[in-house]
């Protein structure tokens, strides 16, 4: 299947940026079509799960989103994560945003899957990580980096807790509610 971009232009452009683009495609029928389409470029992030072993906890950060409101109080419990810097790592940005949010030191770090968040509106993609720690590796404050006015609070919660909360539709947020899957999937412990 091909397509063809007729016309792209930013559109917005500040914390975020949204393209309004004009493109052909093939349909499934071998004809074509030309549409306009609209995406907010959020960039690539990463998050990560992690388990802390000593403790049978999971490991979380509790924040206000403003985007959440609609849904509740506007505080989410997610799982750490971050948006990769041009020509970034991805690893070493999830080393960074543990150490900032919740101040652990990881080492071994196994990757799980990547995903975009709504293709149909947005450029995201989420690049999803593993690591185990114990509580001992917890060196640095945490609590978010107060520059870029973040409250960040960690959160650790028991296996079955996490179970319940998912039973409960307590979790709200894509990326953690995929990471908790692959983690009781893979019978992770």
């Amino acid at each position: 299947m091909n397509y063809r971009i007729i016309k792209e232009e930013l559109v917005f452009d500040d914390y975020f940026k949204i393209k309004k683009a004009t493109i052909e495609h093939e349909l499934f029928n071998s004809k074509t079509i030309e549409v306009n389409r609209m995406c907010f470029e959020r960039g690539d992030s990463v998050a990560i799960l992690i388990y802390e072993k000593d403790t049978d906890t999971l490991l979380f950060t509790n924040q206000f989103r403003y985007p959440t409101i609609k849904d509740k109080d506007g505080w989410i419990l997610e799982l750490t994560a971050g948006t990769i810097e041009n020509g970034e790592d991805p690893v070493e940005r999830v080393k960074k945003e543990v150490e900032e949010e919740i101040g652990y030191d990881i080492t071994k770090i196994s990757f799980i899957n990547s995903f975009f968040v709504s293709p149909g509106g947005t450029s995201e993609r989420i690049l999803l990580y593993y690591s185990e720690v114990n509580s001992a590796d917890k060196i640095f404050k945490g609590g978010g980096m107060k520059y870029e006015k973040e409250d960040i609070q960690l959160v650790k919660l028991k296996t079955k807790e996490v179970i319940n909360h998912l039973k409960n539709n307590q979790f709200r947020d894509a990326k953690t509610i995929i990471g908790l899957q692959w983690f009781l999937i893979n019978n992770i412990k």
